[in-house]
């Protein structure tokens, strides 16, 4: 696993993509550790450019990884731009 790029500060959570990582069987952890080491998961290619621009000024960052096989959902990480927090949230949550 690539060391940290970047703090992620307090790690937090919504009820709701607690209950899908723990249906998919993904450990939140895995997908931390993930985000941190610059791995964003399904992003096109304008937010990846964005996450390479608040690497470098700042700002905040987003990862995006599907959930189970089927692709039947997916849980979103958001680390704000102070990275005093990251988020494990539902996109339906933003």
């Amino acid at each position: 696993m690539s060391a940290p790029l970047f703090p992620l500060g307090a790690v937090v959570a919504t009820p709701g993509a607690l209950e899908a990582l723990a249906e998919a069987r993904v450990p939140p952890l895995t997908l931390l550790r993930r985000h941190a080491s610059g791995d964003w998961g399904e992003l096109d290619a304008h937010d990846r450019r964005a996450n390479k621009r608040a690497l470098k000024y700042g700002t905040r960052l987003l990862s995006s990884y599907p959930l189970g096989e089927n692709g039947a959902g997916k849980v979103w990480i958001l680390t704000e731009a102070s990275r005093e927090v990251t988020t494990i949230l539902l996109p339906s949550e933003y």
